[in-house]
């Protein structure tokens, strides 16, 4: 938090004009509070005081909240504004900087979600805070691309969906990106937050022929249903159920996704990683 100067004159506006002058500020980029206003009293009249600090900018008021934050989780850390323009990126300096990203960067997530909230206080437009630790944005974002490279070949290669696992709107931003220009494959965002997911959609996508098998449209036994044998002793008709425990009559219907489980060792653990 910025230091105040407190500055007292006759009036409240010649104590911040006073106060303005001597620390160089202008009315924009100073924060003033009226301590006094003066001017009470019958016979002595009290001088009025203000408290003049230098204006926070979004980054600072971020950074400030994010070192009291560390402090109170008992972290050796500093924040540091690295760029404020139309983007403001906050770079973390740990000393354990594995468990200050955590698990996939859960708690670096987590930290920027409150910083973001924090720097666009009273703010109409909102203004985007990617809070960084050594760099783990961009090697995640490259590990994304590779991962979404290796997702789209083998959609194509199987003739199936491929569902991955759930991932912030950032990461599947990246995944999107990667693939829009893929002429082979389209994605599509899946399932409701936190638990939202991407599904690559290859555009030879094999349909399944839902009349070859055990089951048609209606999730009816097209054949093999031996109706009558059991019916006299009141059992199941055997007929129902082979030894596998399939539908009789035919294979089952077969899925057409497939879940690329297990992408963690892709995108990487920072915890492992150290």
């Amino acid at each position: 938090m910025a230091q105040k100067f407190e500055f007292t004159a006759k009036t409240v506006e010649e104590a911040v004009s006073m106060g303005l002058a001597q620390l160089g500020l202008t009315k924009e980029t100073a924060e003033i509070e009226v301590l006094e206003e003066g001017g009470k009293g019958f016979i002595i009249k009290s001088k009025a005081k203000v408290a003049i600090s230098k204006k926070e900018s979004d980054g600072e008021r971020a950074v400030a909240f994010i070192d009291t934050l560390l402090a109170k989780m008992n972290y050796t850390a500093t924040a540091e504004i690295a760029e404020e323009d139309e983007k403001i990126t906050i770079n973390l300096v740990a000393t354990n900087s594995s468990s200050l990203i955590g698990y996939r960067g859960e708690v670096l997530d987590a930290i920027q979600t409150l910083a973001g909230a924090v720097a666009n206080i009273g703010r109409d437009e909102y203004r985007r805070v990617v809070v960084d630790c050594e760099n783990y944005r961009a090697k995640r974002e490259e590990t994304l691309k590779s991962l979404a490279k290796k997702v789209g070949e083998k959609a194509v290669k199987l003739g199936r969906k491929v569902r991955l696992e759930p991932m912030t709107p950032y990461e599947r931003r990246i995944i999107h990106s990667a693939l829009a220009e893929n002429t082979e494959v389209k994605t599509t965002s899946e399932g409701k937050e936190p638990n939202r997911f991407i599904v690559v959609i290859p555009n030879n996508l094999k349909v399944q022929d839902d009349k070859k098998g055990g089951y048609n449209r209606d999730r009816k036994f097209d054949r093999g249903d031996r109706k009558g044998r059991g019916d006299r002793d009141g059992k199941k008709p055997y007929g129902d159920r082979n030894r596998g425990g399939r539908p009789a009559g035919g294979r089952a219907k077969k899925s057409t996704v497939t879940s690329f489980e297990g992408f963690g060792g892709f995108i990487g653990n920072s915890l492992k990683d150290e």
